[in-house]
């Protein structure tokens, strides 16, 4: 069967979709999320929830550790095998989640980039998104250009990479292979909210995280935390923490979550917008049910 990836900004009904024709189509729900890979977080990250994940099959969701640095190279080869696994049982692959370098990898290919030295990444640790990206300006500003030099885990990534390797991302890119899915043998499908509709969605949502766990996920991180942990990218996890440690008030450590989410979810819809003109393109907001999406696709 013909797999579904489904790409959309935080918070706007993406995994419900995926849910939703998983159960219609026979399929299985396929991670495609940077951070919901992590086990430290399940309620901050919106994992699909136990009963979410009894009723359809689920895959590549809270099974690495968050210390463990995981990469879009290693998603890749997780996918692959989680697509033979959909093969053998007779499942449709459905695709989902806010990474739109996963999406751009799986249909267009990814070069095989020599892992990063855990040395060379403790000193990108060790030096911070702002010292990297202006090391990034003056020794290679050519892939700094063209990357999203507004997340600093993009920025870290082509660093590292210029560092570890002695090349910069974009000579490494250019040796692109083959995709894993070219976007003519799928169905690809990027939802387009409304935006005050979203922004709405994403301070309710994070209201609901708070109600079902998230300050006590932050509590059972704390003892151990590390901002340098690759699950501690988590949004809203540095700000719970800082309340926990007395730093922030409840409600402002829940605004600047609110806030800073807001701004992920404007860059990824720039991403979308930018680098999936051929995906159709599902419009969502107030009026829209689920049963419309589905009956669409």
């Amino acid at each position: 069967m013909t797999p579904v990836l489904i790409a959309g900004p935080t918070a706007s009904g993406k995994s419900a979709l995926a849910l939703a024709m998983a159960e219609r189509d026979g399929g299985a729900v396929i991670n495609a999320d940077a951070l919901q890979v992590y086990a430290d977080w399940r309620v901050l990250t919106a994992r699909p929830s136990a009963e979410e994940e009894a009723r359809a099959p689920h895959m590549l969701y809270g099974h690495v550790p968050g210390e463990v640095a995981y990469s879009t190279g290693r998603w890749l080869r997780e996918v692959r095998q989680a697509l033979a696994d959909c093969t053998a049982r007779g499942l449709r692959p459905i695709i989902v989640g806010g990474t739109g370098l996963n999406f751009t990898s799986l249909t267009s290919g990814l070069v095989d980039i020599p892992e990063t030295p855990p040395e060379v990444r403790a000193r990108a640790d060790a030096l911070g998104p702002e010292a990297l990206r202006a090391d990034l300006a003056a020794r290679d500003p050519a892939t700094l250009a063209a990357i999203d030099a507004a997340n600093p885990m993009r920025v870290q990534r082509a660093w590292e990479v210029l560092e570890a390797t002695g090349r910069p991302l974009i000579d490494w890119q250019a040796e692109t292979p083959p995709p894993l899915l070219p976007l003519s043998a799928t169905v690809p499908l990027v939802l387009r909210p409304d935006i005050p509709w979203l922004n709405a969605r994403i301070a309710a949502r994070f209201d609901q995280m708070l109600a079902e766990g998230a300050l006590e996920e932050a509590r059972a991180a704390l003892p151990g935390w590390d901002p340098a942990r690759p699950s501690a990218k988590a949004l809203g996890a540095p700000e719970l923490i800082a309340h926990l440690r007395g730093e922030l008030t409840l409600d402002d450590a829940r605004d600047r979550a609110v806030t800073l989410t807001r701004q992920y979810a404007k860059r990824q819809r720039t991403w979308f917008r930018n680098r999936m003109k051929d995906w159709r393109v599902l419009d969502i907001g107030p009026e829209t049910r689920l049963s419309d999406l589905l009956a669409a696709v």
